[in-house]
This record gives C-alpha cells, structure tokens and sequence, in this order.
C-alpha cells in the first residue's frame, strides 16, 4: 500500500499544477501533462514488472471493444452536454473551461500527445497499476470503486463541477471495462480515441 500512497500523492501534486487556478495559468498543460503521465505511468509498470504479462494480455477483440466503447463514451458525454447546458447555468463555461488548453498546442499535436501518450499513459497508471494493486486490499469491486473515486478526486484543484463528474463517469467506465477484461488494454485503447474524438474531432463546444 505505500508504493500506491506515494504515487497517487505525487499524482495529486501533478494534477494541482495542472488544474489549480494559482498554477494552471502559468505553465503549459500539455507539456507537464506530458511529464507528469511519462513519470507515474514509468512507475506504475516499474512496480508492477512481475504481473505485466497477466495485465497486459491482448486480444484481437481489444481493438474493437476498444473502439466501440469510446463511442459509447463520447455519444454519453455529447447527451450529457445538452442536458447540462440546458439545466445548469454554470454548465457552458466550465465546460468551456476545460477547453481552454486547446490554445496551448495546435490540434494535431493535442491529438498525437492524447492518442499516444497520454490516454494510454493514464490507464497504465490508473487501471495497470492503482486499481489493479488495491484488488489486493479490497477486492475486485472495492478496489474498483476506490480506485475510480481516487482518479476522480485529484481533479478538485480545477474547481470546475464539470470536470469532477465528467472524471468520476470516465474512472467508472474504464474501471469498469478493466474489472470485466482483466486487461488494460481495451481501456487503453477506449481511453486514446476518446480523448482524440472529444478534445480535437468532434468536441461538445
């Protein structure tokens, strides 16, 4: 358990930078993004060296399991888009918020980083590593929810609602999709597309 405290305290410090309206401002997401996924995904399948082969076993099936499931995703947030926006006043600019870091980087860059880094770096720290250590001290399930609740929560430091739920619904649904696999990489795969589809494709605003 101290390997995960550590890690998931140093994931907080990264993601108070990242998010916090005292720092955010000052630097450049995406290249401390970049450095933050590079160190914790590099510590999680250090840590984890002895049970890749088990975690990361792939199947065919992955990809298109993969590929669909983001779908699914991005059709829930564009639905969830339009609800919000139509009941919450504070809903468009949050959300508009959370786009604000596209004028930091042109769009294909973002999309290259989001596809080949930093979507499958968050699921090899998050699902390979997190999640799959606390199946240990709490169960399948438990290590599940705990682990979800856990990615969701760093996100505070943006003081943005939207970011909180739409972290909490998306730690749901690639834990969920890890609890059932027992493979990191249809989540892996889920996780890249989408974050491509939803930031720099076809984006909700």
């Amino acid at each position: 358990m101290t390997s995960i405290v550590l890690l998931c305290a140093l994931a907080t410090f990264f993601w108070f930078v990242l998010f916090s309206p005292w720092t955010a401002p000052r630097l450049n997401f995406w290249l401390v993004m970049a450095m933050a996924t590079a160190v914790l995904s590099a510590a999680g399948l250090w840590l984890q060296k002895d049970r890749l082969r088990g975690i990361y076993a792939f199947r065919p099936s992955h990809i298109l399991i993969g590929l669909v499931s983001a779908l699914l995703l991005y059709a829930v947030f564009w639905v969830g888009n339009l609800v919000s926006t139509q009941i919450f006043l504070f809903a468009k600019p949050e959300i508009a918020g959370i786009y604000s870091t596209r004028e930091q980087a042109s769009p294909l860059a973002i999309g290259l980083l989001l596809l080949l880094w930093v979507g499958p770096a968050e699921e090899i720290f998050w699902r390979g590593f997190v999640q799959e250590r606390l199946y240990a001290k709490y169960g399948r399930t438990g290590g599940y929810i705990v682990a979800s609740l856990v990615y969701a929560a760093i996100h505070v430091f943006g003081f943005n609602f939207m970011l909180f739920m739409a972290s909490l619904i998306c730690g749901l649904f690639w834990g969920a999709m890890y609890l059932k696999f027992r493979s990191v990489w249809p989540g892996l795969i889920s996780h890249a597309v989408w974050d491509v589809m939803i930031f720099v494709v076809i984006p909700v605003q």
